[in-house]
């Protein structure tokens, strides 16, 4: 398990070797909830081109988005794989945003600390995009446990972080991380995890190795 403190230094020695990485790569937030939702269990590249057709044919507009039929939904996003559950997800998430008149503030505090449980019931959506949402949608600080996340603190630790839950219990932010920082260590994690983090969870090069 790692301290608050040695989370911050995790963050702040990624940031100082990495630099700040401006992640998501997204130019609205509409284009982030779908990219979170088309990434599930594929690569980026294939999502790029779900983004792609998506952009061409509703110019990434909610009201458009809503106006497709499931299957037109589908043959837009099949680069991304598993597309009959992501098409129903998008959906599901959408009707819930436009529900609430895509006010995301007024969402915050409808909801208050329910909100990540009422993410949850979202069609498609488990804890890692629930948490994708809670900190670039609704702009909260909070941890994302996404699979790079688990094999740096599982080779950090050295325990075995096998499943989301197993992370996100024991893992907490320092108390005055904003959901800036929050945003920023995600995009630095992964960033890190593509160019350093082995598939054995080992890490290549050394500027880690003497992190608590």
């Amino acid at each position: 398990m790692m301290d608050k403190l040695a989370i911050r230094k995790l963050y702040d020695t990624l940031l100082k070797e990495m630099g700040p990485q401006g992640w998501w790569p997204a130019d609205s937030k509409v284009e982030i909830i779908l990219g979170a939702i088309l990434v599930q269990n594929t690569n980026w590249r294939n999502v790029e081109k779900s983004l792609n057709n998506l952009n061409a044919a509703t110019d990434f507009l909610p009201e458009e988005i809503l106006k497709l039929q499931l299957e037109e939904l589908e043959t837009l996003i099949r680069p991304s794989g598993f597309y009959r559950n992501k098409a129903r997800a998008i959906q599901a998430s959408f009707q819930w945003f436009d529900h609430h008149k895509w006010d995301y503030q007024a969402m915050q505090y409808a909801y208050g600390k329910q909100l990540r449980s009422e993410i949850l019931k979202l069609h498609g959506v488990g804890y890692e995009t629930a948490d994708v949402f809670r900190v670039f949608i609704f702009d909260q600080p909070a941890f994302i446990a996404d699979g790079y996340a688990r094999r740096l603190f599982s080779w950090l630790t050295g325990n075995s972080y096998t499943t989301y839950q197993s992370l996100y219990q024991e893992i907490n932010l320092p108390d005055d991380f904003t959901y800036e920082e929050a945003q920023e260590f995600h995009g630095l994690i992964d960033e890190f995890g593509k160019l350093y983090l082995g598939k054995n969870g080992q890490v290549k090069g050394n500027f880690l190795s003497n992190h608590p």
